[in-house]
């Protein structure tokens, strides 16, 4: 899932979803307004609702259905539109099986995953609209790159679990640093061979 490194008070965790959070997160702007917290740092609903092409009477609440939901928090700073908004989290986890047997909970889940990937793919082509712009150091570190494994269910577990780590031992290493930027780091993994459903023992 789309994870965006924040421009709020170090020591923020994860927040694993639950059934509630993940129902109130499955809308459009909501989802838009956690990323934008999260990437932008605190703001009003004010500032918000222009980025974001709405009105700050529909943002307000909103951002209140996440705070409901320990998403985003009042800095206690302004009042009404002026009251300044930040996220509570540094990032949100989730398993499918944490849903399996929830109906409504599956249907949220499918539609934020999709959205995420719309979001990934239009974030994506705005670095390349700009890419030619930048150094050539910044477009050689940065790019795409697809690779295929064979591995089990239980490996991919540990495969996951490395990346994370891995990706968590740079999440601050140039800050205070002039010469490094913010970077969004995405992670896909899913099956090619589409047909070959696992069945039994075969899983």
């Amino acid at each position: 899932m789309p994870s965006q490194q924040p421009q709020n008070a170090p020591g923020l965790t994860g927040l694993r979803l639950d059934a509630p959070a993940l129902k109130v997160l499955a809308h459009p702007l909501r989802s838009r307004l956690l990323s934008a917290l999260r990437v932008g740092g605190p703001a009003t609903a004010t500032d918000l609702a222009a980025s974001l092409g709405t009105n700050s009477g529909a943002t307000s609440y909103h951002l209140r259905k996440l705070e409901s939901v320990g998403l985003v928090a009042d800095t206690e700073e302004g009042e009404g539109k002026r009251r300044l908004w930040r996220a509570a989290t540094e990032s949100h986890q989730w398993e499918p099986s944490d849903f399996a047997g929830d109906e409504d909970s599956e249907t949220a889940l499918n539609w934020l995953v999709r959205d995420y990937t719309r979001h990934f793919a239009e974030q994506f082509e705005k670095w390349l609209d700009v890419e030619a712009a930048w150094p050539m150091a910044w477009r050689d570190a940065a790019g795409m790159n697809d690779s295929y494994v064979i591995a089990t269910p239980a490996q991919l577990e540990e495969m996951k679990a490395e990346i994370s780590a891995l990706i968590d031992s740079y999440r601050r290493v140039g800050q205070g640093n002039p010469a490094a930027r913010r970077l969004a780091v995405y992670s896909v993994i899913y099956p090619l061979d589409l047909d070959r459903i696992p069945r039994g023992d075969d899983q």
